[in-house]
Order: C-alpha cells, then structure tokens, then sequence
C-alpha cells in the first residue's frame, strides 16, 4: 500500500498545529499534578503518556518549521 501525500498545509496550520499541542500538553501536566495530589495513579499513568506522546508531536512540529534548536524529532 503506498502512502498518499497531498503537501498541501501552510506554514499557519503548522505554526498553529503546534499551538495547539503546546497548550494540550500543559493540560496534561495540570491533569498529571491534580491526579498526584489525589493519589490516583492510573491518571497519572494516562497524563503522563499523552504528555511525552505531545513532546515528540512538538519536537517533529518544531523541526518541520526549521527551529535551530531541534537538530532530529528522533532523540
């Protein structure tokens, strides 16, 4: 099955793609510190994947728009 790619996005949609999952993973991490102070471990378990899952999204974000501070979205 071959990929099909329309290369069609602007630099706006990116640019506000990665705004957006900035702001959601500072809701997780406000979702990580309520679930601690409650003791619920399987939230924490929860916000803490989606957190590091939006740190690779931005990191891949931020190395598509040519930030110099990401060298590879890989490490």
């Amino acid at each position: 099955m071959s990929v099909k790619r329309t290369y069609d996005r602007t630099w706006e949609e990116i640019e506000a793609m990665l705004g957006r999952a900035e702001r959601k993973m500072t809701e997780w991490k406000g979702w990580f510190e309520e679930c601690r102070q409650r003791g619920d471990r399987e939230g924490m378990k929860d916000a803490v994947r989606n957190y590091k899952a939006l740190e690779g999204v931005i990191k891949t974000l931020k190395w598509t728009l040519g930030d110099l501070s990401v060298d590879t979205p890989l490490e």
